[in-house]
């Protein structure tokens, strides 16, 4: 009896995780649109890009506005961009991979918390070339915090993996620049990786960091098919790749 009023508690609780990663979402795309530019992201109302109309709550609601309105702005009838859905199901389907992947549930919420902080920071690599420092240095530190809550003993192997991590993506660019004359890779890399290796710990970098690479060249590929004219001098964001190898990893690899 105690066991199937535990299964219907964590049953609820995962679905309850799904109904809420779409409104998770809808801040993702607010973090998306606005860490790049430098825009404030709490105390300001939403607005129509168009006429700059101020947004109500039931202009708002992750999924269910843009069909109900379908796909226009309420006040100037001009179409809303698909971005905001795109990430609230991007969101959602997040928390699902994590359901599926993790049978513990107080493991499947930090998988979900951990998978929207990649999401926004492959967005934005994606679409600015850039990962902010307000992202990737808390979420290195929240790597070392979840390691001494579960896994103390490990600290210090996951302190040296943030090092190297970061460090070694350094020196590569380093090395890069100093062959090529030219800057091949950013700081925020670097620092990704490096939350990983907080996360993950030294062993599976090399993991992570081949299978990045994999989803690059992959990447690239479509996008030649795609029509897309690519020279060796193209730059291409690697946080993407970076941040699903992360992601792979810590779901089915060596970082459980």
């Amino acid at each position: 009896m105690q066991a199937t009023y535990g299964s219907v508690i964590d049953l609820s609780s995962r679905s309850a995780l799904l109904l809420i990663a779409p409104f998770v979402g809808s801040f993702l795309g607010v973090l998306i649109r606005r860490l790049p530019e430098r825009r404030p992201i709490g105390f300001v109302r939403s607005q129509c890009e168009h006429c700059g109309g101020v947004l109500t709550a039931r202009d708002l609601v992750p999924l269910a506005s843009y069909l109900w309105l379908r796909g226009r702005c309420r006040q100037c009838g001009q179409r809303i961009g698909a971005f905001h859905p795109m990430v609230e199901l991007a969101a959602a389907g997040v928390a699902l991979w994590a359901i599926l992947a993790e049978p513990d549930l107080h493991r499947t919420w930090v998988d979900c918390l951990l998978g929207w902080t990649l999401l926004v920071l492959g967005w934005i690599d994606w679409r600015w070339m850039r990962l902010p420092d307000v992202l990737t240095l808390p979420l290195l530190v929240a790597g070392l915090l979840l390691t001494l809550a579960w896994q103390p003993d490990l600290i210090g192997v996951h302190a040296a993996g943030a090092a190297i991590g970061y460090l070694g993506l350094r020196g590569i660019a380093w090395a890069y620049r100093l062959l090529r004359g030219v800057e091949g890779m950013g700081a925020g890399d670097a620092k990704l990786l490096g939350a990983t290796g907080a996360w993950l710990g030294v062993a599976p970098l090399p993991v992570v960091v081949l299978v990045a690479a994999l989803l690059g060249l992959a990447t690239a590929g479509l996008l030649a098919l795609s029509g897309r004219k690519l020279q060796a001098t193209t730059a291409m964001p690697f946080g993407p790749c970076l941040a699903m190898a992360f992601w792979l990893v810590w779901l089915y690899g060596q970082g459980r």
